[in-house]
């Protein structure tokens, strides 16, 4: 079974920061996937390094990502630069979120 980066968003889009009512692919969190003959990486961030949900958070996006990666192996590394800012939203999370008049 191959995955695809599709089948990959879309297991990113049913997790949750709990605080915040927008996934994490909308939110901006997930700066790279790169899908490798041996191993699916994800590179993400987190709008803050004291997030107190990031380890929970981190164990779902490499649970969800495996539930459709099939047999290949996943890593989830977590990654800084460049630091998250509003801008990196979707649309849909900047209308979810009622920051659409602010210029981005």
């Amino acid at each position: 079974m191959s995955v695809s980066r599709n089948d990959i968003i879309d297991a990113l889009k049913k997790i949750y920061d709990p605080e915040i009512p927008v996934n994490i692919w909308d939110l901006g969190l997930v700066y790279d996937i790169d899908i490798g003959d041996k191993e699916t990486v994800i590179k993400m961030t987190f709008t803050s390094p004291t997030c107190p949900m990031m380890e929970e958070i981190l164990a779902q996006v490499k649970d969800g990502v495996a539930s459709v990666a099939g047999e290949m192996p996943v890593r989830v590394e977590l990654v800084w630069d460049p630091p998250w800012n509003l801008s990196m939203m979707s649309d849909a999370a900047r209308l979810e979120l009622d920051l659409t008049d602010q210029g981005w």
